[in-house]
């Protein structure tokens, strides 16, 4: 069978470079004059023990830089190269010679009797591939849900140390879309995508020119390209040099300009690659694959605990981290007590400053943990309500659904689940006190044993003055706990 027919199934070569140490392998090509083809030649041997493994040795009797298509989509260069031939057929070998006067070339074609799948059966063939058996091939994607699955850094770097890219980070693009099903049996490559291609503003002026012109702006950012990939392609796989090939200018979707990769791991879960970027040069990306089946989200199990918290705002070593929702520059978590008096006597306590935001306050996260409400369910405070506020004018509201529009004479506290980000309010559990004296302190207990059985909440929101209205307030809070 001719090679011109075999040719499509024989990209997945493992070719192996043997280079002499000689001046012939000087890389600026510097050496003799314009050479001519008739002094060119070179041998063709196949190796004893493995007749599919054939040795090529330039023997021409002039003196310059020798470099080689091997008629299996592998290129070398060198005084001498083997590759391997796993499938029988007509394979043709080019040889070309550089001089400091120009270059020539020769070409050979030589047999392969019979196909030798034992050449296939490596550790990273089979762990790209899923093996000979694996007749529907191995596919993989984007190891979207870990940090680190795409990344830039500089050239000969060892990690993308300008940037790594956040797990989930390029959802709203185009980029967790691209599988890529790479088969030994015929080593044909599939690629499958939306019809789009991930890339930045070099890729995408690339991509235009190439007549890839149609681009929308994502929600990640960059651009989606419009990109419709062949039926099937091919592909060569280096193991001495741990190069990865794809044919037919195919890429790992995200475009850089380049089809070949440098492997940095290979192994039944992982293909991690880089490459470098032709499109912006001195520029590195890497990229991690996992199986298609193994990518799934990781469910990640958050502890429950009774952590008990205290905070007496005396000492500038914060043993309770709050953080702030829309407060004024007054906020000081180490200020002095207005009245220290009564029930409260302390040096120091928190000034609250609710502005004209609708939705002021103050708010402890858990982090790492969930609040065990049956070990811990009171939530206490000691605060303070001056006169001076303006409780009796209106002001603006956030919408119809807000019936108060003045500062009130009230302490909220909630139960939330951070994780629901903005929708935290949705499922959060509120004790208001109301009607509260001013120019005073009181000491109150917030009561959640009724939610005791829930187990999602990991927040505390501390809120003065009612919420949803445009009135600002001066408030003071102190010896905030949360426990039995």
């Amino acid at each position: 069978m001719k090679n011109i027919i075999k040719l499509g199934t024989l990209a997945l070569i493992s070719l192996f470079v043997i280079t002499a140490c000689s001046p012939q392998e000087s890389s600026d090509y510097a050496l003799g004059e314009m050479p001519t083809s008739d002094q060119l030649d070179f041998t063709i041997t196949p190796t004893t023990a493995k007749p599919n493994v054939v040795e090529f040795k330039n023997t021409s009797k002039i003196t310059g830089v020798v470099t080689w298509d091997l008629g299996n989509n592998a290129k070398g260069k060198g005084e001498s190269i083997t590759a391997q031939y796993p499938f029988k057929g007509d394979y043709t070998v080019v040889m070309t010679f550089y001089t400091k006067g120009g270059s020539a070339s020769i070409t050979k074609t030589f047999n392969i009797a019979n196909d030798d799948m034992s050449l296939l059966n490596t550790p990273m063939y089979n762990a790209l591939t899923g093996g000979a058996s694996n007749l529907t091939g191995k596919t993989w994607v984007f190891d979207q849900y870990h940090d680190g699955h795409i990344g830039v850094g500089p050239v000969a770097e060892t990690k993308p140390i300008w940037w790594s890219c956040p797990a989930e980070d390029k959802t709203e693009s185009s980029l967790y879309t691209q599988e890529f099903t790479f088969t030994q049996v015929g080593v044909k490559m599939v690629w499958k995508n939306n019809g789009f291609v991930y890339t930045n503003e070099n890729g995408r002026k690339k991509l235009a020119e190439l007549g890839y012109t149609n681009s929308v702006v994502p929600g990640a950012k960059d651009f989606d390209v419009a990109y419709v990939p062949k039926a099937s392609y091919t592909f060569s796989l280096n193991e001495s040099a741990k190069t990865l090939t794809l044919s037919d200018g195919a890429f790992f979707g995200h475009y850089v300009g380049t089809s070949t990769y440098q492997i940095l791991s290979l192994t039944a879960d992982e293909l991690y690659v880089k490459c470098a970027s032709t499109t912006e040069v001195g520029n590195e990306w890497w990229y991690r694959f996992i199986p298609k089946e193994k990518n799934v989200k990781p469910i990640i199990v958050i502890p429950v605990k009774a952590t008990p918290l205290s905070e007496d705002f005396e000492s500038a070593t914060k043993k309770v981290n709050f953080s702030y929702d829309s407060m004024g520059p007054l906020v000081d978590p180490f200020y002095s007590n207005p009245a220290p008096i009564g029930v409260n006597t302390s040096s120091k306590v928190f000034l609250y400053q609710k502005t004209s935001s609708f939705y002021s306050n103050i708010y402890f996260d858990a982090k790492t943990y969930k609040f065990d409400l049956t070990e811990q369910n009171k939530i206490k405070l000691k605060v303070y309500l001056p006169s001076y506020n303006d409780y009796t004018s209106t002001y603006d509201v956030a919408g119809s659904w807000i019936t108060i529009n003045q500062l009130q004479h009230q302490v909220s506290v909630k139960l939330q689940n951070s994780s629901l980000g903005g929708n935290a309010y949705t499922t959060q559990t509120e004790v208001a006190k109301t009607n509260l004296a001013t120019d005073k302190w009181i000491e109150l207990t917030f009561d959640f044993s009724s939610v005791s059985t829930r187990q999602d909440y990991d927040r505390i929101v501390i809120q003065f003055g009612g919420e949803g209205h445009a009135a600002p307030g001066l408030f003071f809070l102190d010896d905030f706990s949360f426990g039995k």
